[in-house]
């Protein structure tokens, strides 16, 4: 089998992580903070570790600032619902993944928020003066995400953020990395951003159901509102949630396994190094491109360019469905790609390829040229 749909999750893991969750549940599979027994105390060495590790790997200085979730789309939705207040103005684009069209379309239709969307450039990208032409006094939030899902361009968020910072202070940066972290380097306040949202079950090789969301150190306590309370293993007595971070956003219990394997995912990554990452998988971009970009039976959408994109290339193929291109490749060459919309409808919309969508090919660190190669020689095939 050629898996090559890494941008949906990334397959395979890497066996330290297996190996990580299995010794954390047999050595420490007890419930942080709720106990004093050496399980529980375990578990919670294990989360403050994980917190450590990952603040440091993006660049936030301090690790009560980094909020453990069940994945991205959780931790946007923290973001948004607990920045913006009835009479704010937020930002966003048409590259965004439904995780952020539906709570801000959701509020702007509730009439709570007023919202602009931007459009996209030559290459895909959003682009920083379209960004900076849309703030008025009102504006609370820019909701943008760094690597398109669709299209794979990178886009210019540090000198987004930095131009905010610089001209507009009052309004908050929230970036959408499922597509980037783990694989595009991010230092999260050098490049100018207030929150930054990721799942591990992508570039970060850690299993579903985990993810991340940092909050830089501009942002004061007092500009977010909890949307989960719970327990949090800590003040029980009081009637309301610790207002205090991490606890104040991480309500009920943590999914203390997956956590564990976001600890070795991220050890991993680090071993490797992101830059050997990133470039590998813009080797594997570089050669579908070249192969698929000289034939007319094929249009590639976004940029040609490799140096500019993450791990995921949009295509159609002339007269052909791109449903049923996928599952022939599933059933007749056992290839894993996925076709259709991708949840980011506004982006389809305006390629010209809403409603069938396209076909995306995101290979991942796993994958070989000569995969790549079996690849292209199988949509050929199919064109044919």
């Amino acid at each position: 089998m050629i898996y090559f749909d890494n941008a949906a999750t990334s397959f395979p893991k890497p066996p330290e992580v297996f190996a990580a969750m299995t010794q954390f549940m047999a050595e420490a599979g007890g419930n942080p903070g709720r106990s004093g027994h050496r399980l529980a105390t375990g578990a919670e060495a294990m989360i403050d570790n994980t917190r450590n590790a990952v603040s440091k790997f993006f660049g936030i200085g301090d690790p009560k600032r980094c909020i453990f979730t069940l994945n991205c789309t959780d931790a946007l939705n923290m973001a948004i619902k607990g920045v913006l207040r009835t009479g704010d103005h937020a930002i966003s684009s048409v590259l965004e993944h439904n995780s952020v069209n539906r709570p801000l379309q959701k509020a702007a239709d509730d009439g709570e928020i007023t919202l602009d969307r931007v459009g996209l450039d030559e290459s895909g990208a959003w682009r920083v003066a379209d960004v900076l032409a849309k703030v008025t006094p009102k504006t609370k939030l820019v909701a943008i995400t760094h690597c398109a899902n669709v299209l794979g361009v990178v886009c210019p968020v540090a000198e987004l953020g930095q131009a905010l910072r610089a001209k507009h202070p009052h309004v908050r940066l929230l970036v959408d990395a499922a597509q980037s972290a783990g694989v595009v380097p991010i230092d999260a306040e050098a490049m100018g951003i207030d929150f930054l949202a990721f799942p591990g079950h992508k570039g970060l090789f850690a299993p579903t159901g985990t993810g991340a969301l940092l909050i830089g150190s501009r942002v004061k306590e007092d500009e977010l509102r909890a949307w989960r309370e719970g327990g949090t293993g800590g003040d029980s007595s009081s009637p309301h949630q610790p207002f205090e971070l991490p606890y104040y956003l991480e309500g009920g219990t943590p999914n203390t396994m997956g956590i564990a394997g976001l600890l070795a995912g991220v050890t991993f990554l680090k071993k490797e190094g992101p830059n050997k990452v990133l470039a590998h998988e813009r080797a594997l971009q570089q050669r579908l491109i070249e192969s698929l970009g000289a034939d007319s039976r094929f249009t590639l959408y976004g940029t040609k360019d490799p140096p500019k994109k993450g791990g995921a290339l949009s295509i159609t193929i002339k007269d052909r469905d791109t449903a049923e291109t996928a599952s022939i490749l599933d059933q007749a060459f056992e290839i894993c790609v996925r076709p259709g919309l991708h949840c980011a409808p506004y982006t389809h919309k305006a390629l010209g390829t809403f409603p069938t969508g396209t076909l995306r090919l995101s290979p991942g660190y796993f994958n070989t040229l000569d995969e790549a190669d079996a690849v292209v020689a199988a949509l050929q095939e199919i064109a044919s």
